[in-house]
């Protein structure tokens, strides 16, 4: 089972789009995320790898899924 602490920057992508999330900006050293209804974007750096745990708690809780439903849907990527 995958761990949130080495979460790639592919997979990460992936659940994103999966999740409905579409990039607005992909220009310079970040990324932003977007879906209509969230309360906050989903940014992340993408010359970093593996993605920090803390950005990866933080995009779980702005999505509002829990940690075990990220982790499931880590498994379907």
């Amino acid at each position: 089972m995958k761990k949130l602490s080495n979460i790639t920057v592919k997979e990460f992508r992936e659940i994103l789009t999966s999740l409905g999330l579409q990039p607005l900006r992909t220009a310079g050293g970040h990324e932003i995320w977007m879906k209509p209804g969230l309360r906050r974007t989903v940014v992340f750096q993408t010359h970093v790898e593996p993605i920090p745990e803390f950005v990866v708690r933080n995009a779980i809780r702005d999505l509002g899924m829990t940690r075990q439903e990220f982790l499931e849907k880590l498994e379907t990527v």
